[in-house]
């Protein structure tokens, strides 16, 4: 059984990232390895690629390239064109410039948002539109496209790895030429060899990493189907999710309240603003009862409720 409604001092912690407090200590035991780095070489080139202290920081540093000034605008593109978008890019933005979320003559960059690890299905047509662009693949770390070229299609590419490994910082900023000039990071040395020795500990075991992701998504996805939700994109294999997001068809009346809800159990989730769906994690560090346990949390919200 599970305990529900449970005191606020004994909740679990089931976070969207796959760190658990476990991962403190167990990160610190890591020895020094030159895995990532060359994980990293053997997929992006040498010296076309550098750590960054998340990914909020990689995203600054490639607007930085482009010398924008206050009236210049930033488009923002997203896979499944909703408004929704991470604060975190916007308010990276706005340290430049404006932001919107069409293509007008006053754009001078497009982000290109690849959404919960879903690349977007136009690059071909926003390329033709011959703007630079900046690939956001935060949460889309192991999924590509039919072409094999998400990552590829722009000026810059950003990633943060908390989305899918067990650490609490760094990001990664992806140049598609060799840098020309040095960038200047937050991170500290001590932050930087943490992070490589972390990274390298875990992308050796990427095979493993994407089955149990696509193990556990494919077990959550039935089960809510099953409760009447679906999902809100659609899946495919070279595609690895980096949340649960699913539609609600009108089943749960107030969903910010069932993001309350989920909280109260220790599930961090969020609403799919602007849209009939939510989204909860999903992630290899998971295991099948914890998927049960946010199955009958969310069933007991819609049977008692739903309608509230």
């Amino acid at each position: 059984m599970f305990v529900l409604n449970p005191d606020p001092f004994l909740l679990p912690a089931y976070r969207i990232s796959p760190f658990q407090t476990c991962h403190l200590a167990q990160n610190t035991q890591y020895t020094e390895s030159n895995f990532a780095q060359n994980y990293f070489d053997n997929r992006f080139g040498q010296n076309k690629w550098m750590f960054t202290f998340n990914g909020r920081e990689a995203i600054r540093l490639a607007l930085q390239q482009y010398h924008l000034k206050p009236l210049d605008v930033v488009t923002i593109l997203t896979t499944s064109e909703n408004f929704y978008i991470s604060s975190c890019v916007t308010k990276t933005i706005e340290e430049f410039c404006q932001w919107n979320r069409t293509v007008t003559h006053d754009t001078k960059v497009i982000i290109v948002n690849h959404e919960f690890g879903y690349p977007h299905p136009k690059m071909q047509e926003i390329l033709a539109l011959g703007l630079p662009i900046i690939e956001d693949c935060c949460t889309t770390f192991f999924s590509q496209d039919t072409a094999h070229k998400v990552g590829q299609y722009g000026n810059f590419t950003t990633y943060s790895f908390p989305k899918f490994f067990p650490i609490q910082i760094g990001g990664l900023l992806v140049s598609n030429q060799v840098f020309s000039q040095p960038f200047t990071t937050e991170l500290n040395h001590n932050e930087q060899v943490y992070i490589e020795k972390t990274l390298s500990h875990y992308l050796s075991q990427n095979d493993s990493i994407i089955a149990q992701r696509k193990d556990n998504f494919q077990y959550a996805a039935e089960a809510f189907q099953k409760m009447g939700f679906s999902l809100r994109f659609e899946s495919s294999d070279s595609v690895v999710p980096s949340v649960l997001m699913l539609n609600n068809h009108h089943q749960i009346k107030d969903l910010p309240a069932l993001k309350v809800f989920l909280a109260n159990h220790g599930i961090q989730s969020s609403v799919f603003y602007g849209e009939d769906a939510f989204f909860i994690p999903c992630h290899q560090h998971l295991n099948t009862t914890d998927i049960d346990y946010f199955i009958q949390v969310i069933h007991y919200y819609q049977q008692n409720f739903a309608n509230v």
